[in-house]
């Protein structure tokens, strides 16, 4: 798997080189966006490490910029500044998992290798259609009133395992374990702001709260 990892600290792109490296990871680095941009331009990636505090700009505007290019390639925001707040400007902006420095490599190695398998092994699924909005799972491909609309990869996760259910209940937890591989408070908060995000754009039809349990695929 090709790896691009972003970050202005040499020693935190080093460090992270090695062990991406001992999984067998074909591994890019770049210290600013500049970097990262033309680190993506030369060849394919199929998962970005992306640092949000860079010198010549924040990371949320590389997210940003990927997204409106309906460019799917997961990215893993890994940061010194893990409040809330700075969690949910992230997710909005388009990655797809977060983790806040310091972590343990092992961790960073963990959901690498999570993301890579999401981009490398899609759901194959029946065409869903709620309302006004057009589902293929199998394609990957949205569209709400035939306006096509861009998901990322987290996003795609949550619909894939809703909709492996066909409309039962699928517990928190279970989702949790489904797509972090693990049940902690940032993992949870994480998930809330990603299911307000599809229901933004999809609308809240897609997706049912369960209160006090889980989600659900459709309305009530």
């Amino acid at each position: 798997m090709r790896v691009l990892v972003v970050d202005d600290d040499p020693d935190v792109c080093s460090v992270l080189e090695r062990a991406l490296q001992r999984d067998g990871h074909t591994v890019a680095t770049a210290g600013d966006l500049v970097g990262a941009r033309a680190a993506l331009s030369a060849g394919e990636t199929d998962v970005i490490v992306l640092d949000l505090g860079l010198p010549d700009g924040s990371g949320v505007e590389l997210c940003r910029t990927l997204r409106a290019e309906r460019e799917s390639i997961p990215v893993l925001v890994v940061t010194a500044r893990s409040e809330v707040a700075r969690r949910v400007e992230a997710l909005d902006a388009g990655a797809d998992d977060f983790l806040a420095k310091p972590f343990a490599i092992a961790e960073l190695r963990a959901r690498v290798r999570a993301l890579g398998r999401r981009r490398a092994v899609p759901f194959v699924a029946p065409l869903l259609r709620i309302g006004a909005v057009e589902i293929d799972l199998g394609a990957r491909r949205a569209s709400r009133a035939d306006a096509t609309v861009a998901l990322t990869p987290r996003e795609w996760a949550i619909l894939e395992a809703l909709a492996a259910r066909d409309g039962r209940l699928v517990t928190r937890a279970s989702l949790l374990e489904d797509i972090w591989g693990d049940h902690d408070e940032q993992h949870r908060a994480s998930l809330e702001v990603l299911i307000a995000r599809i229901r933004r754009k999809l609308g809240d039809d897609v997706i049912r709260t369960v209160r006090g349990e889980g989600y659900a695929m459709g309305g009530p």
